[in-house]
């Protein structure tokens, strides 16, 4: 079986605003290198069928600390609600942004 080294995710609600807003379309490095300050896809750790996209703040000896930008939106989850998220449920890290064409965009990694 051949595995594709990219993922396409759609983002839905405005917890990652302003840096990501509802409608926009992403592309995904699966299995890419992961550093404090990256924007990452991961399995929800309550609902592993649903992905969230957050930004990885920092990694402690269980996992990633995923956290959203705008800690005000209406329904925000993250890593204050659920802990850490353990490696095997982060799935990559966002590369680019591809739609809307306004806010094409390129993610670099945090480095």
């Amino acid at each position: 079986m051949i595995r594709i080294p990219w993922r396409v995710v759609a983002v839905t609600g405005d917890s990652m605003a302003p840096a990501l807003r509802p409608g926009d379309a992403l592309v995904v490095r699966r299995g890419g290198r992961v550093t404090a300050g990256d924007l990452v896809v991961a399995r929800h750790p309550e609902q592993p069928d649903t992905l969230t996209v957050k930004r990885a703040t920092f990694r402690d000896g269980d996992g990633w600390w995923l956290e959203s930008d705008n800690q005000r939106a209406r329904g925000r989850r993250d890593s204050w609600n659920w802990g850490a998220v353990p490696d095997e449920l982060v799935i990559g890290r966002v590369v680019a942004c591809y739609w809307p064409p306004s806010r094409v965009s390129v993610f670099r990694p945090s480095c």
